[in-house]
């Protein structure tokens, strides 16, 4: 009988080795994946350089535009795997500086936006998915309206013309209609 007891408790614990060992190779695969740059990525990619942006700015609905110039320094960082946009330029008379982060999360299949500038003290944070059909990422997600302190509903189109012009659409919320706020023509330097 002890015989017996010791021949299962032996089966039972290579049976749980065996299982941990097979759920750290899945666990490890996944990570890698998780963690490895890919085909998304070397597209992000293909944006990194010096770039011109002709930007109009509409303050409110119906109001005639601002326009404004700024450069652009796309980065991709951290061995491939983000994007850091460096932004530069005058608006409204003022000096401008901004910092996007741009993501593809390998898990979520998804990209995400991240967008800080001088003119604010918050983070704008968006989710997007590609359409393939116009060559676009169409982002959703909320930025503080300094006005009421309350976050604001936006989305943002980001059109990938060639690899030599883009083209930035951002829209807000404002009083249930959706508006176009700012557009952006992104040419190579």
């Amino acid at each position: 009988m002890k015989r017996l007891t010791c021949i299962v408790a032996v089966i039972l614990l290579v049976t749980v080795t065996f299982q941990v060992q097979a759920q750290d190779d899945a666990s490890m695969k996944a990570w890698q994946a998780y963690m490895t740059p890919g085909d998304v990525h070397k597209m992000i990619a293909k944006s990194d350089g010096n770039w011109k942006e002709d930007i109009t700015m509409w303050m409110t609905p119906g109001a005639p535009p601002t326009k404004s110039k700024a450069t652009c320094i796309n980065t991709m960082i951290l061995g491939g795997r983000y994007q850091q946009s460096v932004h530069k330029g005058n608006m409204m008379g003022m000096p401008f500086e901004g910092m996007g982060l741009l993501a593809y999360d390998n898990a979520k299949k998804i990209f995400i936006s991240s967008w800080i500038d001088n003119f604010g003290t918050g983070l704008m944070y968006m989710e997007g998915t590609w359409d393939d059909a116009s060559k676009s990422i169409t982002f959703k997600g909320t930025s503080v309206d300094p006005g009421t302190g309350k976050d604001m509903n936006i989305r943002e189109v980001m059109k990938f013309i060639d690899d030599s012009n883009m083209l930035m659409e951002m829209y807000a919320v404002v009083n249930g209609t959706e508006t176009k706020t700012m557009e952006i023509k992104i040419s190579k330097n």
